[in-house]
């Protein structure tokens, strides 16, 4: 707020006559009348930010209503036309399993037959290739995020691929994220966690990220049986040893890649690598350790890829993962430090639910405590643009979504751009230093101006319209509304208003 008062001070000129006109807009219909605050503070939680599809949502179904119908999944994944053609026209739409495991096959095979001269060049054509396609994976979760109808399992699909991370950077791992964000996270969002344990341990870019497809008997490599336990499932105080790591690492020899055309002759017989997932992924027999293991302090018998589903069931029935995961989820939805009376009731329902995601947030949602907590929770950096753009474009198809891209990079949190396997942080306190809220401001005021957007866009978008007044006026304090009283042209009042606290909190 402080910000938003500076720059309105410095502005020159005659304060913008429309945005005075709109604080003092003539009451609203019936239909389009404010809902509660507890409303617009239980929709803010739900979705990544509100719109007028959002409020029609829940004045027609309800409250309980639409959060059935969000965690039944029965509002599909149906998006605009004309984004859905977008998407269409995306390579990604058309790279199959198949034809990607040809592609890199054969590129790795012409880079063998190349002279070390020209080996640089053919390297960093293939990573232009690969980042060209990370790319268009960010554009697709994003477009899903902004257009989506089941804002909550939108918000569920980043938050596991934030929670799952990888980092597109590494290796060949830029090839693999389209697939990873649609194929292994989100079918299995709003589903059972261990089934999305499964989906990432089967993924390609996890594998190949976290180094297990360079896990072998001969030649143990323990990190991503190390992040399994202390980022996806357990968390670092969960009470298990290097020893249980080690033994997970054994236990997971054997998963990775399945050999790609290029790559050599593949395994013969009962020894030949065995598809996992899409196909991509493979157990490969003849590099796993078939000796017993113990693990949490249980035996588990050496029996091929079965002991992986065995140790994965074993893990995720830990009263510690019912835990971890239930705070890491109120920490995202409700408060940087979530009541712990909160996350017990989730964790009890996880464990009795066998982990069933949809029940979890049905405890959450459903609970005194989120909306208790309302106006206190920082959007991060994601929060912030898409409901940026859902309020901005109110369902408008945009023509470009590489914009939206660029605001998250600008502001520190790129998708799959995390370099560590922690994922971006979900405390408030991460994103609102002075630099931060700097180059937050810069972005609304891109936001706000709404060219990049849309190719035809002649003029500057109108903000103070229907959706303002049902959402952001009531909830507008008496400081915000001075800011905005003193906006220099529409452009400005429009940053000033997506830079507002009302507007950056929950």
């Amino acid at each position: 707020m402080r910000l938003i008062t500076r720059v309105a001070r410095s502005c020159r000129g005659i304060a913008w006559i429309a945005a005075v006109a709109a604080l003092r807009a003539a009451p609203l219909q019936a239909a389009d009348a404010p809902l509660p605050p507890d409303a617009i503070a239980w929709l803010q939680r739900d979705g990544f930010g509100v719109d007028s599809t959002a409020l029609a949502q829940y004045r027609r179904l309800g409250r309980e209503g639409l959060l059935d119908a969000q965690l039944d999944d029965r509002l599909g994944d149906a998006l605009p036309a004309p984004i859905q053609a977008q998407l269409d026209s995306m390579d990604i739409a058309h790279l199959t399993p198949a034809a990607l495991a040809a592609t890199l096959g054969d590129a790795r095979r012409r880079l063998r037959t190349l002279p070390d001269q020209d080996k640089r060049e053919a390297r960093k054509d293939l990573r232009q290739q690969g980042n060209a396609l990370a790319e268009q994976a960010r554009e697709n979760v994003l477009l899903h995020a902004v257009y989506g109808p089941n804002q909550l399992k939108e918000q569920m699909v980043w938050f596991w691929l934030n929670h799952f991370s990888v980092f597109a950077r590494k290796a060949e791992v830029n090839w693999l994220v389209a697939d990873y964000a649609e194929h292994s996270i989100r079918p299995h969002a709003l589903g059972k966690f261990r089934d999305l344990v499964m989906a990432t341990l089967q993924s390609p870019a996890m594998l190949v990220f976290l180094d297990n497809a360079q896990n072998a008997s001969d030649k143990l490599n323990e990190n991503y049986a190390r992040e399994l336990m202390e980022l996806h499932t357990l968390g670092v105080d969960a009470g298990y040893t290097q020893q249980d790591v080690q033994q997970l690492a054994r236990i997971l020899t054997g998963v990775g890649l399945t050999p790609m055309r290029g790559d050599g002759p593949r395994g013969r017989g009962h020894r030949g690598p065995l598809p996992l997932g899409d196909g991509l992924a493979a157990f490969i027999p003849r590099r796993h350790d078939d000796g017993d293991k113990e693990l949490l302090g249980q035996h588990l018998r050496g029996g091929g890829f079965d002991e992986v589903r065995r140790a994965v069931d074993l893990i995720v029935s830990q009263p510690a993962c019912a835990r971890f995961v239930s705070r890491q989820l109120a920490e995202y939805f409700v408060a940087d430090a979530p009541p712990p009376a909160l996350v017990e009731r989730m964790a009890q329902t996880f464990q009795h639910s066998d982990g069933d995601i949809a029940q979890v947030l049905r405890t959450m949602f459903t609970s005194p405590e989120l909306i208790a907590a309302r106006g206190g929770k920082f959007k991060d950096p994601t929060q912030f643009v898409v409901s940026a753009v859902r309020f901005v474009a109110d369902g408008r198809p945009v023509d470009d979504a590489r914009p939206i891209a660029r605001w998250l990079a600008q502001l520190g949190e790129p998708l799959f751009g995390r370099p560590t396997p922690d994922g971006w942080p979900l405390d408030g306190a991460s994103w609102s230093s002075a630099g931060q809220m700097t180059e937050r401001f810069a972005v609304a005021r891109a936001i706000g101006n709404g060219r990049g957007l849309w190719k035809d866009a002649q003029a500057v978008p109108a903000l103070d319209g229907p959706l303002y007044q049902a959402v952001l006026a009531p909830r507008l304090s008496a400081r915000t509304r001075a800011a905005l009283a003193q906006a220099g042209s529409r452009q400005e009042w429009n940053a000033f208003l997506l830079a507002s606290p009302e507007f950056n909190y929950r």
